[in-house]
């Protein structure tokens, strides 16, 4: 069994914190792990370090290497260009195949929080054997806490039994991130679930999929899957993967897909997306401030407030729903509720070539 962790992504929702050169999931945003550590030793215990494999860009490569001495350094798999999930995927899985002929591969993202472990330890191996029994494509659906509009969802079709006491359904249908309405009407359904974005199936299986949806991007896998070991591996996956679509695999291939299955679950799981997921998840005085990180801060007459500012003392009077995060060069200031927005900052900077603070 293999694990494929997906750490591509660049985190623009935690700047100032999170850069070009030291993303999201390679931060200690939730404990004095890094996110990617505490995903690593999460899985640990169900895959032994040699058959988890990184996907992730050259310029966070060699930072993976350090956080993870365990992982061995040839199964950091380096995309030449961010190209989306299913091309991340594909190019996992011709790794595997390469490797072991054929094998389960448990497909996660770099950057989610997980609360109660061991669960999740309990559905992604149930999830597994589901997976090895046939030619599923397996998912984790997540039991909504909220009508969140920043999630995608997916609808629970008929049972398919119970596998290692956990129940599995099939998935009848996949739905975009939904307006407030439509969150509400899922979650009072009780029959929709927070898309995960993890996925368990045997290598082979995906490539089928990816055959049979993505024509083009398996014919791209192919030629670089010719070329694993040889001298030529290097030029060929960076000339083929730069022609590759840039597709998700929820859109090439999950949403059109026949046999797709999910274990409805709850562990208590965050997608660490934003200083307002961070506040939720964070420890709170009675008043419903946190100060992450390490940080000094004082609220006074101060209601569900975050501070991140380590090397300064913050103090806050009089306020109410507010985020402070203060890096070397950088100080943010906006109204909780509206941390999704912090990408937009990252755009202008982008676009004002202010580079040295991305």
């Amino acid at each position: 069994m293999y694990a494929v962790i997906m750490a591509g992504g660049r985190g623009t929702r935690f700047w100032p914190r999170s850069r070009e050169k030291k993303p999201k999931h390679l931060l200690d945003i939730t404990s004095d792990r890094t996110i990617i550590q505490e995903t690593v030793d999460r899985i640990s215990p169900l895959v032994q370090p040699e058959n988890i494999l990184i996907v992730t860009g050259r310029k966070h490569a060699r930072e993976l290497v350090r956080q993870l001495p365990e992982v061995p350094v040839q199964n950091i798999l380096i995309e030449p260009v961010r190209r989306n999930t299913a091309p991340c995927i594909g190019l996992a899985a011709i790794h595997v195949m390469k490797r072991c002929k054929d094998d389960v591969m448990i497909v996660l993202p770099s950057d989610h929080g997980i609360a109660d472990p061991a669960q999740y330890r309990k559905v992604i191996a149930a999830a597994a054997k589901a997976a090895e029994k046939g030619n599923a494509l397996v998912t984790v659906g997540l039991k909504p806490t909220s009508p969140h509009t920043g999630f995608g969802y997916m609808e629970g079709g008929a049972s398919a039994g119970r596998i290692a006491d956990q129940p599995l359904l099939r998935v009848k249908a996949f739905r975009e991130k939904p307006d407030r309405k439509k969150a509400e009407a899922f979650v009072k359904s009780g029959n929709f679930f927070w898309n995960s974005g993890m996925f368990i199936w045997k290598a082979s299986t995906i490539l089928n999929e990816i055959e049979r949806f993505l024509p083009d991007l398996y014919s791209g896998l192919m030629t670089i899957k010719a070329s694993l070991g040889k001298s030529s591996e290097a030029k060929t996956l960076s000339a083929t993967y730069k022609g590759l679509a840039s597709i998700s695999i929820d859109y090439g291939v999950m949403e059109k897909a026949k046999d797709v299955f999910m274990i409805p679950a709850s562990f208590g799981w965050s997608d660490v997306g934003s200083w307002d997921t961070l506040w939720e998840i964070s420890a709170r005085d009675k008043n419903g401030n946190a100060a992450t990180g390490g940080s000094q801060a004082i609220f006074e007459n101060t209601e569900n407030a975050l501070v991140y500012s380590p090397k300064k003392l913050v103090a806050l009077i009089g306020m109410k729903d507010v985020i402070v995060v203060e890096t070397k060069d950088a100080l943010l200031v906006c109204k909780k509720g509206q941390s999704q927005d912090v990408k937009k900052i990252v755009d202008l900077l982008e676009a004002g070539g202010e580079n040295q603070l991305l």
